[in-house]
């Protein structure tokens, strides 16, 4: 697994995560052509991977498939690894996300990471509508088992899908007599729980924990993860990474306003209403309950925001508390112009480029 640290004087591997945010009053086509400009300027200023998360059925997260907008950027980008962070596989049937992933890695070989969780990234009725059913969460291991079985065609004998193949993949290569493709996506385990660092150690992958929904657990969660892990052929030691909100300007409390956004989005759809950005102004007028007002200050300051020096600091502490040996800012804010400046900010406060 690729996991050098980008150049410059960052204490730990910095990355992305792009929820493909769009505010009120834009349209999805400004932020498809905006994501394909962050992604740009992820890898031209040295971040290790630019990962897309999976949402269905809200106005303020646009991609309902991140491998899809993965292809486009395999043709944008040169260096940055690309992927999923992550697939909500429950969603999925296996066998298709393994001919997707083969597809983007033979599109962009050696650059593409497959980030893998069981939340459904959605309402009941929206997951229902995905014909997920109700115990899809329970064979979450059953269900990467399968995956990984179509990506490398290694189903035991008598397996009922042995005979199956994933195409693109090794299957392919062997029946049309060329080498089998020199290289594979990397599968992470994704969670916010101490149960997704179970099957992360269990399995001997890459654990990513999304700091951004909570801070519950976390440290044990790495200390389970940590001291359960199997190497195994993929991965000989522990790697973990650790997600969080992040927005920086050098006026902080522009920072502060652009966070508001996100977390009047969680408030809402904690009130059953659709997860939507609404601009800053229309958030200051809102008037919150005093139960209203403690959701929206706790989910501001769970975004990390301030000056890029303030913003630094504390990654580095979060670095330095979770012992992770990644840190991957989810850009965040109503505009999206605060991403870019974000990734801008912290790459020259690192000192960052590309190789």
């Amino acid at each position: 697994m690729n996991h050098s640290t980008p150049a410059g004087t960052a204490p730990f591997v910095l990355s992305v995560l792009d929820n493909a945010f769009t505010g009120v009053g834009h349209q999805v086509t400004e932020t498809y052509g905006e994501i394909i400009s962050l992604a740009k300027l992820a890898d031209r200023r040295g971040f290790q991977r630019f990962w897309m998360s999976e949402h269905h059925a809200m106005p303020g997260a646009a991609i309902p498939s991140p491998l899809l907008m993965a292809a486009r950027l395999t043709g944008e980008t040169e260096r940055i690894r690309l992927g999923a962070g992550g697939i909500m596989l429950p969603n999925h049937v296996p066998l298709v996300v393994a001919e997707q992933v083969g597809m983007l890695d033979a599109l962009a070989p050696g650059r593409i990471d497959l980030g893998l969780g069981r939340a459904p990234g959605t309402d009941g009725a929206t997951a229902a509508a995905l014909r997920r059913h109700a115990s899809a969460n329970d064979e979450f291991p059953e269900q990467i088992a399968e995956l990984v079985g179509f990506l490398e065609n290694d189903f035991p004998e008598g397996h009922p899908y042995a005979g199956v193949p994933a195409v693109p993949g090794p299957w392919q290569a062997d029946e049309n007599r060329v080498p089998r493709p020199e290289t594979a996506a990397d599968v992470w385990i994704l969670g916010s729980s101490v149960y997704s660092a179970q099957v992360a150690a269990r399995l001997g992958r890459p654990y990513a924990f999304a700091l951004q929904f909570g801070s519950a657990d976390i440290l044990n969660a790495m200390r389970i993860y940590r001291e359960n892990f199997r190497p195994s052929v993929y991965l000989d030691k522990p790697y973990s990474l650790v997600s969080i909100g992040a927005i920086a300007d050098e006026d902080p409390a522009e920072t502060r306003r652009q966070a508001t956004s996100t977390a009047m989005a969680m408030l809402r759809m904690f009130t059953r209403k659709p997860f939507a950005l609404l601009p800053p102004e229309e958030v200051a007028a809102y008037r919150p309950s005093l139960q209203e007002r403690q959701i929206l200050e706790e989910y501001t300051d769970r975004t990390i925001h301030g000056t890029p020096q303030e913003v630094a600091a504390t990654l580095e502490d979060l670095q330095r508390r979770t012992g992770v040996d990644e840190v991957m800012l989810v850009t965040g804010g109503y505009l999206r112009s605060t991403q870019a400046q974000t990734l801008e900010l912290l790459a020259d406060h690192y000192g960052m480029s590309a190789a």
